[in-house]
């Protein structure tokens, strides 16, 4: 039995895609000529009204404060980002290793993503929203949407188990509750399912933050519930 030859099978399939791209550049180009001056014209205000668009929303998420990797200096401030920004990551943290793991990763985003607003709330400062939102585990992303908090990245056990997770694990698992846009894409399946908390031990050995029941458990240190039991002003 005869063996193919592998490279003319891949000689075949390029030459076979590399036609295909060929017939469809030679279609749009037969649109573009079928074109006359007024559909030129319309396609060009068109595109220019686009840019215009985007140009005046990026003004304006400049001016909320988008583009940048900001604390919210204090707990009633949250309420007023999340109503003027359509999407907000809501990093809730405390100052400890994991915390500060996931504060790079944000910094990145925040610059990548201009659509979306990044900040971050010390827990800690902010019992009537930690208990509101049932924030168990720190670090946790308040993934908001229309200021109605729909998902939450708790630890990093959605990011691989680790503290050595990349920013693209973290921009991609952000996509997937669709907070953020990915370039190129069209839509993001949405996930699903009420996200599971638990208390992650991430692999240098740095215990991450549970916030429970009658005492809270901070890095090693037990505090006491009333120091979180204060409603906010």
């Amino acid at each position: 039995m005869e063996i193919p030859n592998v490279q003319e099978i891949i000689e075949k399939q390029v030459l076979t895609v590399a036609k295909a791209m060929e017939d469809k550049l030679d279609d749009e180009i037969s649109a573009l000529d079928k074109l006359d001056t007024d559909d030129l014209e319309a396609l060009r205000e068109r595109r220019l009204q686009q840019m215009k668009k985007m140009a005046e929303k990026r003004s304006r998420w400049i001016s909320l404060g988008h583009g940048d990797y900001t604390e919210i200096p204090i707990e009633k401030d949250f309420f007023s980002i999340v109503k003027a920004s359509d999407r907000v990551v809501c990093h809730f943290y405390r100052e400890n290793w994991p915390c500060k793991v996931m504060d790079k990763h944000m910094a990145i985003l925040a610059k990548q993503h201009i659509e979306t607003r990044f900040v971050k709330l010390n827990a800690e400062k902010s019992p009537f929203l930690a208990e509101k939102l049932k924030i168990v585990v720190l670090p946790t992303l308040a993934l908001i949407k229309n200021a109605k908090v729909e998902d939450y990245v708790v630890g990093f056990d959605q990011l691989g188990g680790t503290d050595d997770f990349s920013t693209e694990d973290l921009e991609e698992r952000l996509a997937k509750s669709q907070v953020i846009f990915l370039e190129g894409e069209s839509s993001v399946s949405k996930s699903s399912g009420q996200t599971k908390r638990s208390v992650t031990t991430s692999n240098n050995g740095h215990r991450l933050t549970q916030f429970g029941s009658s005492q809270r458990k901070v890095a090693g240190n037990f505090y006491s519930a009333d120091v979180f039991a204060k409603a906010a002003a």
